[in-house]
């Protein structure tokens, strides 16, 4: 039986319960086993994490520590690195492999990790429900019917069913709270700068951030202690100072105050979801923390207004995938309008299709003023709400998404709705804030998620506040069966 968190992996390996080599082959095996029915992984890297682990196993016997030494995890394939294929879940990028190392990646094998390999998502990072990748859906190791959430739904997959200890995700308008939520893990958005972009294919320049995902508040804040700096390599980087974020997690929640953002719990949420951050509540409050209903009144405008940034901002970052410069190039090409026209047909999938034809329609000349400037406009007013309501409380607890995973399919046909999965994380998304996702509960025996989003580099807080959750409950302890 593989240990169940990242903690528990580095105190068997300090107390030579096993090697490096033995848990990385026991992973191996189980994505060998797992893998062709959830399609987690688009590259297993077998070798390298052998490899990996045996340097870690000979780091660990001459005495030598770093923070995650020997400890496996994968990587959402949006991140590039050195020597091996980083597809984005793209046709466009399929043998694309990068010369050089993400500075995530690379500051995860300085601290000692194990690389198992790279996780399936939506193609470049678009996509709700992880059905829009190249490589096939993933499917949710709690009920294999249903979707594992998007884009990150690779890596928030594979941890929940155990094929890795921990993975990196990222999250443009969501993408690491609702995979989370849908999976029942643990997932945190920082504050956006707080971990760098530099080698992280861009799919929304002002809105994406890296960040990890884990069964528990304290392993988040371990990965996070790694992901976490700034890079002067990173123009977007911000120079905040880190800290060690397992510090404050035993801090006692007595004299803290939680928001409860009215708009966040209305008849768009499912009623059992709501009946399972009530309870969430009643924990917070045996533990000595008060609430206090805050307003974000400009909640209901977030949703169109991601949907003409996010769009517009990749319209100008795929334009470089030409069949020229990078990516995929058609056979045969009659001429360079040919060789465009169908390299970017043939590489890119509907969803990106219709975002980047979404995007240059608000960029375009006449409409930018009615559309984009609109959305930045409104932008600014949604970040004002939350620094506002965030000026009166330390937190805000709010659901993660409307409901529980739904079925693969079920919204393929109706982007709207699919698009509104997405309606309680996209504001954080926008005003830039760090955000925590976490189980607090089932339905249906699928799991729920609840969000708490905190002011400008306060992760510490968060992850303090969701530790606390969970050492007063179980529902992160929980694991798909998956016919074991």
């Amino acid at each position: 039986m593989l240990p169940h968190t990242i903690s528990e992996i580095i105190s068997g390996l300090r107390d030579k319960q096993f090697s490096s080599r033995e848990i990385t082959q026991d992973y191996l095996a189980r994505i060998k086993r797992l893998n062709p029915e959830l399609n987690c992984f688009i590259t297993v890297t077998e070798d390298l994490a052998l490899s990996q682990a045996e340097q870690a196993d000979a780091r660990l016997n001459a005495g030598q520590t770093s923070v995650l030494n020997g400890v496996p995890l994968a990587h959402k394939d949006v991140f590039c690195t050195e020597g091996v294929t980083t597809t984005c879940g793209s046709r466009m990028l399929e043998k694309f492999v990068p010369p050089y190392e993400s500075t995530v990646t690379r500051k995860f094998i300085d601290a000692g990790a194990v690389t198992l390999g790279k996780t399936n998502m939506d193609e470049f990072a678009m996509g709700s429900s992880n059905e829009n990748s190249y490589f096939g859906p993933v499917r949710n190791p709690w009920d294999t019917e249903r979707a594992p959430g998007g884009s990150s739904g690779g890596s928030a997959a594979a941890v929940a069913a155990g094929l890795c200890a921990a993975a990196t995700g990222t999250d443009t308008g969501g993408s690491i709270r609702q995979p989370a939520a849908f999976c029942g893990l643990t997932g945190l958005k920082p504050t956006y700068g707080r971990v760098s972009r530099l080698g992280m294919v861009a799919f929304a320049s002002s809105l994406d951030q890296g960040g990890p995902f884990a069964r528990t508040a304290e392993d988040a804040a371990l990965l996070l202690n790694v992901m976490a700096g700034h890079d002067p390599m990173d123009s977007t980087s911000a120079l905040n100072p880190t800290e060690d974020y397992t510090s404050a997690l035993a801090q006692p929640l007595a004299g803290v105050t939680i928001g409860l953002p009215k708009e966040y719990f209305s008849n768009q949420l499912n009623a059992e979801v709501e009946k399972a951050l009530q309870e969430a509540i009643k924990v917070y409050e045996s533990l000595g923390a008060s609430f206090k209903e805050v307003s974000l009144p400009h909640t209901e405008l977030s949703v169109p207004a991601y949907y003409v940034i996010a769009p517009a901002e990749c319209s100008t970052n795929l334009s470089r995938f030409d069949g020229v410069r990078y990516g995929h190039r058609c056979e045969n090409p009659k001429d360079l309008e040919d060789l465009y026209q169908r390299s970017r047909s043939e590489g890119f999938g509907d969803e990106v299709k219709r975002r980047i034809l979404i995007g240059t329609y608000a960029l375009s000349a006449g409409y930018y003023d009615a559309y984009y400037r609109q959305a930045q406009k409104i932008r600014r007013l949604i970040k004002n709400d939350f620094v506002s309501a965030l000026n009166e409380v330390d937190a805000l607890l709010c659901p993660t998404t409307p409901d529980v995973a739904f079925r693969l399919g079920e919204k393929t046909s109706d982007p709207v709705q699919m698009y509104l999965e997405d309606i309680f994380t996209i504001p954080a998304s926008l005003a830039g804030l760090p955000a925590l996702g976490l189980p607090c509960g089932f339905k249906g025996g699928l799991p729920v998620g609840m969000q708490l989003i905190g002011n400008y580099f306060t992760e510490a807080r968060l992850l303090n506040l969701g530790h606390q959750y969970q050492l007063n409950t179980d529902w992160h302890k929980r694991s798909p069966a998956l016919g074991e």
